[in-house]
């Protein structure tokens, strides 16, 4: 499969958003059955031997090369680490509102490290993006220990999204391949601290009898919101920029709010609505492209990755 325009990438990161979106609603009712590093090493270790032939394609990688690699995959194992426990312990809302300071963050990482300046309409998105998400919030907020680690997350998601920019084009890593190493530094970094620091969190696995509920949850957390999601974001951040992604990624509160709806029976306000109009308007606005080409101009002195049929 090839895809033949950014306008398509563009479409898929909208339906990652929605599936990411549906994933706070699905972990917390796994978490209920599994502790969040186990519920983490399961997930990203069943994506991990799924994606393992892709690696073949990385042979011949220098070891800096290889410790690049793995360090964006580091960032990534922060992310959830902070994202889960954090939404384990504060509120959906908050949760909704907080993660989407990533799409206020990543033009300023972006700026500060692959020197690339946002343009006047990212800025405008950017502020659109974040007052959507606080009125999707409820249009208040109370700051909880919880809160800290989803802003942290929040933090990671941008310097990730550049990292992840970085690697891809100084090594021309595959996105499959890079989404199998990412898979495998989460799970095994997961494992590890499990295994030493925090024992309780790695338990018998459940059964398949009377715990349907919960595996059907962990196929849509590897198909759906892991092999599919990464597997987009990853194509989507070698082709364009950080902060153009993190725009499209900011309608993720939209989706959660309208599947916890479905899921949960939570209601819709008129002020929620009104917020996730602004987001999606945000999004709207990411996806104009600039006469200066930037969406191409990433990092000076580095060239695209050739484009990989898949």
């Amino acid at each position: 499969m090839r895809f033949r325009s950014s306008t398509s990438a563009d479409l898929l990161l909208l339906v990652v958003a929605f599936i990411w979106g549906t994933s706070y609603a699905v972990v917390k009712s796994a978490l209920l059955v599994y502790p969040v590093l186990g519920l983490l090493a399961l997930r990203f270790g069943l994506t991990f031997v799924l994606l393992s032939p892709s690696l073949w394609s990385m042979r011949g990688l220098s070891r800096s090369q290889w410790a690049r690699i793995v360090g964006a995959g580091c960032v990534l194992l922060g992310i959830f680490l902070a994202e889960t426990f954090g939404v384990r312990i504060t509120s959906a809302s908050n949760a909704a509102f907080l993660i989407s300071l990533c799409v206020v963050m990543t033009p300023l990482v972006e700026w500060a490290w692959l020197r690339r300046a946002p343009r006047g309409v990212e800025w405008v998105a950017a502020g659109l993006s974040l007052l959507g998400a606080f009125l999707l919030g409820g249009g208040r907020f109370d700051f909880t220990p919880g809160d800290g680690l989803v802003v942290l997350a929040a933090l990671l998601r941008a310097i990730n999204v550049c990292a992840t920019k970085r690697v891809m084009q100084v090594n021309a890593v595959s996105p499959l391949a890079m989404t199998a190493v990412q898979s495998g530094v989460v799970s095994f970094g997961c494992a590890v601290l499990a295994l030493t620091v925090a024992r309780s969190e790695w338990q018998p696995l459940p059964a398949f009898a009377g715990y349907e509920r919960f595996w059907m949850i962990v196929v849509y957390l590897v198909v759906g919101c892991t092999l599919f999601a990464f597997f987009v974001q990853n194509y989507a951040v070698s082709r364009s920029t950080p902060t153009r992604v993190a725009l499209l990624m900011g309608s993720e509160p939209v989706f959660g709010a309208l599947f916890a709806s479905v899921w949960l029976g939570e209601r819709v306000t008129v002020l929620a609505a009104i917020g996730g109009g602004l987001i999606v308007l945000a999004s709207v606005l990411a996806s104009i492209k600039g006469k200066d080409r930037r969406d191409r101009d990433i990092v000076p002195g580095f060239e695209e990755p050739k484009r990989v049929a898949i």
